[in-house]
């Protein structure tokens, strides 16, 4: 676990806001790792101007803990994460996904740690039928070895319903230095609000969104939850939707910053995220309840060069019927929304 001082780094870089990007799985045809195009990847975010990246989750693919794909994956990123703050100059952040029963999720976060991970993204999408005191126990057994940073994956793709009641006394454990929240549904999202709200440790826990259908919303929007209370807001974003067109995201969250600071700017801001979010309703493939959503991340990434294919582990796993033309249609409608000239740029020497 950090010391009170790294622990306090971390969550100052934290409640700044950060871009920090779901890394994909870079895969050959023969669905093997592609190393070349895995480091290109973790490269084209930090040079993008992420402040760091989220390896090991469900935008990596779970399954790479059975393909023994985990540590090599978590390896590589964690060397190229060193090597450009060589070369830029500023702290980024290394999360790692942490998934399983608690000992599997035990011995992640150990590995995560060992590699020179500063922040274990504990999902608890294996533990559907455990008490509250289960699951709370998990979270302390796996924060004895890294900091949190908490985790409401939306029930769609594997997570569980996890109540206010939940957030408050999740909130209790020290090592928590942040909560992505992800349900995709904004009843859930106020019960995290509110739990973080009571709890008293606003200055200290920052609020991640991961809901990529509402991220400009999320953003600017600032939750009092009962009158007198301190307000809470979403400092940045976790998110799968900025594994794509990340120099762009950076630009928006620096864009949402000013709007907070000057209180201009917040209709186009708004009017630019229902844009964001109608092409995340294709890339994530909402029509068929978000089968497709990996595909279609990495038909992104495959047009703009940084991926050679769309597989995944799964070969059955490609787009939905549709979905392609769906992706056709928002990169017509909204091209502001792309970085294709900055990939361009620098594609070739992100993949020497």
């Amino acid at each position: 676990m950090a010391d009170s001082e790294g622990l306090s780094r971390l969550r100052a870089l934290l409640l700044e806001g950060q871009v920090i990007p779901a890394h994909p799985l870079a895969l050959t045809a023969e669905r093997r790792l592609d190393e070349r195009r895995q480091v290109a990847l973790t490269r084209y975010y930090c040079d993008a101007g992420a402040g760091g990246v989220a390896v090991g989750v469900h935008t990596t693919q779970f399954a790479i803990r059975s393909a023994d794909l985990l540590e090599p994956v978590l390896r590589l990123a964690a060397g190229v994460v060193r090597e450009r703050e060589a070369v830029i100059g500023r702290r980024l952040l290394k999360v790692a996904g942490v998934v399983g029963p608690t000992t599997q999720a035990v011995a992640e976060a150990g590995l995560a740690r060992d590699l020179g991970y500063d922040l274990a993204l504990l999902s608890l999408g294996a533990l559907r039928d455990a008490t509250t005191d289960d699951l709370l126990n998990h979270c302390r057994q796996v924060a004895d070895v890294l900091p949190l940073f908490g985790f409401y994956l939306q029930p769609a793709v594997g997570g569980r319903v996890l109540d206010e009641g939940f957030w408050r006394r999740f909130l209790e454990i020290d090592a928590v230095a942040a909560i992505k929240v992800a349900p995709f549904n904004r009843y859930h999202t106020l019960d995290v609000a509110r739990a973080l709200a009571a709890s008293g440790r606003g200055a200290e826990v920052a609020l991640y969104t991961g809901n990529d259908d509402s991220i400009v919303a999320d953003l600017l929007s600032r939750f009092e939850p009962a009158r007198g209370s301190l307000p809470v807001r979403f400092a940045g974003g976790l998110l799968g939707q900025w594994a794509v067109w990340t120099r762009r995201a950076v630009e928006l969250l620096h864009e949402v910053k000013e709007c907070r600071r000057t209180g201009q700017g917040a209709f186009d801001l708004l009017a630019l995220g229902q844009q964001l979010t109608d092409a995340n309703s294709a890339l994530f493939d909402a029509r068929h309840g978000f089968a497709g959503c990996i595909a279609g991340i990495h038909e992104a990434l495959r047009r703009q060069g940084l991926l050679a294919g769309r597989w995944c582990l799964d070969p059955r796993e490609d787009l939905s019927p549709g979905q392609e033309e769906e992706i056709e249609r928002v990169l017509r409608a909204h091209p502001h929304l792309t970085d294709d000239e900055f990939v361009s740029e620098n594609l070739g020497r992100w993949l020497s």
